[in-house]
């Protein structure tokens, strides 16, 4: 089983000022998804996102922050207590919306780690990044009104003007080594899809390839994947992307630390 942290789970304030980085969790377990599915990895989660995706798999880092302001000292000191770990996830919410993300992936990258950093694309940072996981937000993530986990509706506009940031995302994609990775609800989200790798190509000097494309189904319980994994599946054969499993909810469910 994974092992969680012992991070006291309380709202807070993840975006205003604190002392070093807000920590939702520190765990170790495998990595789920991408091109390193079934790693051993510790996850640093952050708190705190600049987005709203309906769905989202880490409700407490978004729509309602939860845990505690920690120094980098102490976050890399509870990475190295897990030892049979070289891979680091650093994930949120958003974990490049903090300054000191920064800082932690110069430790990290110091105390020789490889480290995986997931982000919506919508934020550049100059950092050692090994792999920069990119989950580009479609139309489908937007919290309308009828989705709105919180049935305020305050976020569809905001979400929707600010969910694809191309200076930034090309950014990323020519400075670190990326995979696209794309929550699918449907066929329907195909058209946006290759609309926007066809965008970043044409706006990068990097190659992107249909390898470098996951396409990931969603759902956050084996019951809700059960509904979707097949037809993502077919899907990325149909155009020749690579799929991508949630292999932490097909072991773990939806618990939490997992």
């Amino acid at each position: 089983m994974p092992v969680a942290s012992d991070t006291e789970e309380s709202e807070f304030d993840a975006e205003g000022a604190g002392e070093g980085l807000p920590i939702n969790e520190v765990f170790y377990s495998l990595q789920g998804e991408g091109t390193l599915a079934g790693v051993p990895s510790v996850f640093v989660r952050t708190s705190g996102c600049n987005l709203r995706c309906w769905f989202c798999d880490s409700y407490h880092t978004s729509w309602e922050p939860t845990g505690a302001w920690r120094d980098v000292e102490s976050i890399v000191e509870q990475v190295q207590s897990h030892e049979q770990a070289s891979h680091v996830v650093l994930t949120g919410g958003e974990p490049l919306i903090h300054d000191e993300s920064v800082e932690l992936l110069e430790r990290l990258a110091a105390e020789g780690y490889h480290t995986t950093v997931e982000t919506n694309g919508t934020i550049y940072r100059d950092a050692p990044i090994d792999l920069a996981s990119i989950s580009p937000k479609l139309a489908s993530s937007t919290p309308t009104p009828e989705r709105d986990p919180k049935g305020e509706g305050e976020w569809e506009e905001k979400h929707e003007q600010e969910r694809i940031d191309m200076d930034a995302l090309s950014q990323l994609i020519d400075t670190y080594e990326t995979q696209l990775k794309f929550v699918v609800t449907g066929e329907s989200d195909l058209p946006e899809i290759t609309a926007l790798i066809d965008r970043v190509r044409a706006e990068t000097t990097s190659t992107v390839a249909d390898d470098d494309v996951l396409l990931m189904p969603e759902g956050m319980t084996r019951e809700q994947l059960d509904g979707t994994r097949s037809e993502v599946a077919e899907i990325a054969m149909e155009y020749g992307f690579r799929y991508t499993p949630r292999l932490h909810v097909d072991l773990w469910n939806d618990a939490p630390g997992t």
